[in-house]
């Protein structure tokens, strides 16, 4: 059976997909490869690339916890957030470019608490139908597949002072 190497885009679409899922138990096991189409006799068989093609870096994730001193001050609301952005009543994509640009422009500045007004959650109906909350239900997955993923330490809901479940908390981490 003959093999090939994943190509050059081959290779960055894997390892872009394999940065933006993460594992529902860390650690169980690591990930399969993906799997290479091969033309061996006029029949397509997929096989598995060597391993030596896959050499991803490992990412970092937000913490689900932080530091004493960090837990104390999100709980007492003693933050005082370097840098603030209004995301509710813009678009999605809208929205998710402003969140995007705000990142930046947080890591360009060191800047280490960003709060970021989301609207408050969606309310549970029976109907279901409403759109309300689109921004709250997206930013976890903006946050995680952003390019500054890596560079966010831990989201945390805001103090009630600074707008409760309507508003989280971006901590980044230090620049190295």
């Amino acid at each position: 059976m003959a093999r090939r190497n994943l190509t050059s885009e081959e290779q960055a679409l894997w390892t872009a997909l394999t940065r933006s899922v993460r594992p529902m138990r860390p650690g169980a096991r690591t990930p399969a490869l993906p799997a290479v189409a091969v033309e061996a006799t006029g029949t397509t068989r997929l096989t598995p690339p060597s391993v030596q093609t896959i050499a991803a870096a490992p990412v970092r994730t937000p913490a689900t916890t932080l530091d004493s001193s960090w837990e104390r001050r999100i709980r007492s609301g003693n933050l005082a957030p370097d840098m603030a952005i209004d995301l509710h009543g813009h678009s999605l994509a809208a929205a998710h470019a402003q969140l995007n640009q705000a990142l930046a422009t947080a890591w360009a500045r060191d800047a280490r608490i960003l709060l970021v007004v989301t609207g408050k959650p969606p309310k549970t109906t029976s109907s279901g139908g409403s759109r309300r909350g689109a921004i709250r239900g997206e930013i976890g997955h903006w946050l995680e597949t952003s390019s500054y993923a890596d560079r966010i330490a831990s989201v945390r809901i805001a103090h009630q002072r600074h707008g409760g479940d309507g508003a989280l908390y971006v901590i980044m981490r230090r620049k190295k």
